[in-house]
């Protein structure tokens, strides 16, 4: 009986849905571009709707121009080398390396604030300017990550010739070669993360196997010594401290 009850009443809410949707007032957003005759109205409707554009892509933005995939690739590395699986889970680690990023971008967003967005905002100078003032220090943050041999790659595909100024580098061969680098040095950084967990692991592997305990995991007795270690050592200050060097802070 009860069963017949609750089916009747999901059966009439999905009858009367329809009815509340529609007596509802809800509000509609809409955006087109209406017919006019001034090209300024046009360019205006064009560049929201780049902008809205560039909103979309700015995780993209994020990841391929800032410190963040260095971090998170380091993160990664650390997280597989201990073994411990889910933990910190990707949340975590997320979440950590954007705070990390944050903090080493924000003397170059501070000097795209200053140079570029207020003087913007105070119609100082006009948007193109703005755009090469803040496009500025964020070229040469990435070139000072970058190695020479990633940009002459990306230059020798490009059939660009060499400039005389680093700062005079496109973005389209700059990012790739930065990417790039960032991606090499992450690996770089995460191999040696590796080793000391890698020899405690043959280790305690070496151990067992001369005490005859072949059927025992080694990760059961490696795992807490892992994390023993990495405690003692004060680890996350240590990857921290080497990761804001290796950014040259």
């Amino acid at each position: 009986m009860n069963k017949q009850l609750i089916i009747g009443i999901l059966y009439l809410i999905a009858l009367c849905l329809p009815t509340w949707a529609s007596a509802a007032d809800i509000p509609t957003l809409s955006f087109s571009l209406g017919e006019s005759d001034d090209p300024d109205a046009w360019f205006t409707g064009l560049k929201i709707i780049a902008m809205m554009t560039i909103l979309t892509l700015a995780p993209s933005i994020l990841i391929m121009m800032t410190s963040f995939t260095r971090i998170l690739i380091v993160f990664a590395f650390l997280r597989q080398a201990m073994g411990t699986q889910q933990s910190p889970p990707n949340q975590v680690l997320v979440g950590l390396a954007l705070f990390l990023t944050i903090f080493i971008m924000m003397p170059v967003w501070e000097k795209i604030d200053t140079n570029a967005l207020t003087p913007y905002l105070n119609e100082e100078i006009k948007q193109s300017v703005a755009i090469d003032r803040a496009i500025e220090p964020i070229s040469s943050f990435m070139l000072k990550q970058t190695r020479e041999d990633d940009l002459i790659l990306f230059l020798g595909a490009a059939k660009i010739d060499k400039p005389e100024k680093a700062e005079d580098i496109p973005l389209h061969v700059l990012i790739p070669s930065f990417v790039i680098s960032e991606l090499r040095t992450a690996f770089e950084i995460g191999f040696l993360i590796y080793i000391p967990f890698v020899i405690l692991d043959m280790v305690v592997a070496s151990v067992l196997m001369s005490m005859g305990m072949m059927m025992l995991p080694p990760v059961m007795i490696s795992l807490p010594l892992k994390i023993i270690l990495f405690v003692l050592v004060d680890g996350w200050h240590l990857i921290t401290a080497n990761l804001l060097a290796s950014f040259k802070m």
